[in-house]
Formats: C-alpha cells, structure tokens, sequence
C-alpha cells in the first residue's frame, strides 16, 4: 500500500503516483500527557503525507503547544519535544501539500488565536472554493499567514467565535462555509472535535482508549484511518458520518448533524491505495478488498503466463487475488528497499545511467526465462511502469504482462489528491494499447469502472470515481476546471 516511488531516485521527477492525502489524529485522555499517543498515531498513518508533522497540544490551564516543522514525525520529534508537549488533548497532522506549497510555514496543525482562546485545527482534503473564501477573509482584514486552505477554515472558525458564536456553532458556520472535501479534527480549550464534508469525501474514524477502572471517563481517539487507532491501542468505535460534527469532552461525546443534504462519496483511491491494507473500511480490511479486485482483474484479463508478480507494496494484495483466481503462481520478482526513504540526496548523471536501483530490485532467478504477469494498483504517466517493465526484460523475462488493479486515471482530482493536470494524465491521451507500447510491455489490462466499483460489495453510489469517470460529486469552479481539465472550446 505503501506509495510507490519512482524505480529510480530521482526528486526532479514527478513520482509516477497520486500523491498521497494527510493524515490527521486527535485523542482526549483526561488526567494524562498525550503527546506520544499523537506521536504514534502519526506514525501509523505516515504513508499519507512525508513532507511535514505537528503535534498541538493544551494542557489543563486551557494553554495550547505546539511544534511543527518539515520531514517525517521520526525526524521532527524526539523525546524532549514531546515531553514539552503537556495536556491531556492533541491534535496531530503529517502532510502532503495539495493546496499550498511545500514550505515549513504551511505545516500543520494550524493554530489561531480567538477571543475564547486558540484552537488547533489537522485538515485532509481540499476545498474548491478556496480563492472565494480567501477574499471574503481578506475583506474582514484577517492576516493570513500561509497559502493553505486548512488556515482558511481555522480562521473561518476564528471570525464565527470572535462575532459571538460558540465552539461548536462556530465550526459549523466554517463548514457550511467551506466547499469540498475536508475531514477535521479541532482542538480549543474546551473539547476535541471532529467533523467531515457532506459529501464523506476523506475518511475519519472514532475510536476509545482502554480504561483501567471502569469508573474512568471514557478517552477517545480521531484518526484517519483505523490503523491509526489499532498503534495506541484503541477500539474502533465508528466512522465520522459525512455531514457529522462530534464534540469530544470530559463529560463525553455528543453528535451534531449540521449538513442539510448528505451524499456518500468516499474517494475510491483510499480503497484501492491510499489507505493502509491492515485498516478496516466497511467492516473488512483493505487488504481483503485489494485481493478481491485482483480476481476480478483476473477474470476480466487473464492471460498464460509462468509467475504472477507485485509492484511492492502497493500491488501485493491484487497480484495474490489475481494468483488465486487464474491459478498462476505468485512469486516475488521486485524486491523493495524499505529503508531509503525521501531523499534530498541526488544521484550523479553517471549513476542514473548505470541504471541503479535504489528503491526496486529485480530478483533475475525468479524472472530469468518466464512469462510475467505483474499487477500495480494504477498508472499515471507511465515513467514508473516503462522503468519496471525494462528492468524485468533486463532481468531475463521472456514476456512482460502488465495488469492494473484499477481502471485508467482519467482525470484529476480536487478533493486533495495531487495528481497532474489532465494533459499530463496517460490514460487520458492514450489507448490501452498505445500506453502498452509506450511502456514496453507485451500486454496491458486494466480493472474496469464496474468491476471496481462492484467488487466493494457495497452500493456502488456510494463512492466518487471521478478520477476514472470525471464525474465529480461536488461542483468544481470553472477557472479551477481550467487549470486542470482539458475542456472542449467551442
């Protein structure tokens, strides 16, 4: 599941993937120093954003900390960090720039002072209507101090509490204000609160902590996903509902629904990729998904072939499913050094054209003389897939076969995936068989746009698959259209 980075290192390349959403993480435990559970939750949900990671904490004097800064949590904290990190709620954040640049200065948690105290704000997602609500902000004079989106809503909530409202009515002014695709997790002085757009677009699940007497108020736990809880030992209690604000307090847990019209569309891409394998969505594991659609991919474009091999780790699960329906042996053709990380490191021109390997490493007894099939979860450009395909033909594949778990990345997204521009997107401008040729591959198949969505086992409404369709469930502004869709003129 894991994000696959491009074969070679080589940072001036665009990777060969969507770039990941953020992962977000907060947890109320009265009476104890929290700062390590937000430490580790990050950790767990680290595959959704490598650039940056903060913690906010507020103690019992109401006082909020914090500590932010670029690079991955193991890098950004340590010991004596967290121990200056005091209270018992936190608000934790790694990140993956989608709107605003990769600058320390746009790393979160976003803290903004108000006239009831600061409150601490983690954001995954991406609004649409981001140039409108920075002017409206402009207008009443805010001073806005990054380029994020994730501000914005902060200081949306900000202005609602300094014109009177309370905490609660206040962030559901901000949300009713803000258009796209946003799942929060917000701390004040008071509470820990989480919410999600109307649409579910991101996920955010609710877990409680073990208690040691059973008179103990009950802790609980926000996270992305429910690996993020699984690491500090909480239990999975529920999904945040799209459309749903909870509001977390020593005294307990209270749900308010502040959306009018809820439309389920939780991004396909966290089933297929995005998300964990080990974490559950829709009472299963994504790994057990992932297998399923590597059936059906068999089913629906199997062929003869010796071995079945995975673009680790993303494709291990569909390339199992896709073993076990066409009967074809699995094996491991691709090993993937685990430990080089993102590197600022540049390989010398001399280096990249030796070809080295930092990242995958074909293993050529397994390859040498066979007929390989070899099942990735998707492709964007196709500058990963061409590398892949050339370094099993180097390794002493006969044939190269490849099948991918998912249907052509068509379009764009704007709900906080950083994908390219359409003219960039592969599948947008190719048919299957010229993007075969293009990466040297025997054969090409992909999962279709039913099989999908069907295999979920859940209705099928219920997901956005605009990056494969183009339908996107809420309404993007025209000029944003432009500087991303290819649109027919007239």
């Amino acid at each position: 599941m894991f994000p696959t980075d491009d074969l070679l290192v080589d940072n001036h390349e665009h990777p060969d993937k969507p770039e990941e959403a953020c992962g977000v993480f907060g947890v109320f435990s009265p009476g104890e120093d929290v700062a390590k559970l937000a430490y580790f939750g990050l950790f767990a949900l680290q595959h959704r954003g490598q650039e940056s990671s903060g913690i906010a904490t507020f103690d019992d004097n109401k006082m909020v900390y914090l500590h932010k800064d670029m690079g991955l949590v193991a890098q950004v904290f340590n010991e004596t960090i967290l121990n200056a990190l005091p209270g018992p709620m936190a608000v934790g954040h790694t990140r993956y720039s989608t709107t605003g640049s990769s600058r320390a200065v746009n790393a979160q948690p976003a803290v903004v002072k108000t006239s009831r105290g600061s409150l601490a704000l983690a954001h995954n997602g991406n609004l649409v209507n981001t140039a409108t609500l920075h002017q409206e902000l402009l207008e009443r004079s805010h001073n806005l101090l990054t380029t994020t989106d994730s501000e914005m809503i902060a200081v949306a909530i900000g202005e609602a509490v300094d014109d009177g409202a309370d905490w609660t009515t206040a962030i559901v002014t901000a949300c009713k204000r803000s258009v796209g695709a946003f799942s929060l997790v917000i701390g004040t002085p008071d509470a820990l609160y989480g919410t999600r757009d109307s649409s579910g677009v991101r996920p955010l699940v609710l877990g409680t902590l073990p208690r040691e007497l059973p008179t103990d108020p009950i802790r609980y736990a926000l996270a992305s996903e429910t690996c993020g809880l699984d690491i500090v030992g909480a239990d999975f209690v529920r999904d945040v509902e799209p459309g749903e604000l909870v509001c977390i307090t020593e005294t307990g847990i209270t749900s308010t629904r502040w959306a009018q019209k809820v439309d389920h569309k939780l991004c396909i891409f966290e089933m297929i990729y995005f998300a964990r394998p080990d974490s559950v969505m829709n009472e299963e594991t994504l790994y057990t998904y992932r297998m399923r659609i590597g059936r059906q991919l068999a089913k629906e474009s199997t062929i003869d072939a010796d071995i079945v091999i995975a673009v680790p780790d993303s494709g291990i699960p569909a390339a199992i499913g896709f073993s076990q329906e066409s009967g074809i042996p699995y094996a491991e053709g691709l090993i993937k050094n685990r430990y080089v990380g993102r590197t600022f490191i540049q390989p010398t021109q001399a280096m990249r054209e030796a070809g080295i390997r930092m990242k995958l490493n074909p293993l050529k007894d397994v390859l040498k003389g066979k007929r390989v099939i070899i099942v990735d979860d998707s492709i964007v450009r196709g500058t990963t897939s061409r590398k892949i395909v050339k370094a099993l033909r180097d390794a002493g594949a006969t044939e190269v076969h490849m099948r991918i778990s998912s249907p052509p990345v068509t379009h764009p997204c704007f709900y906080g995936i950083d994908t390219d521009n359409q003219s960039q997107l592969i599948g947008a401008n190719m048919t299957v068989s010229e993007i075969a040729d293009h990466i040297g591959a025997d054969s090409l198949g992909y999962l279709s746009l039913n099989g999908m969505l069907e295999t979920t086992h859940q209705d099928t409404s219920n997901f956005c698959s605009a990056c494969f369709d183009g339908k996107y469930p809420i309404e993007i502004p025209e000029v944003l259209k432009r500087s991303k869709l290819i649109l027919e003129t007239a």
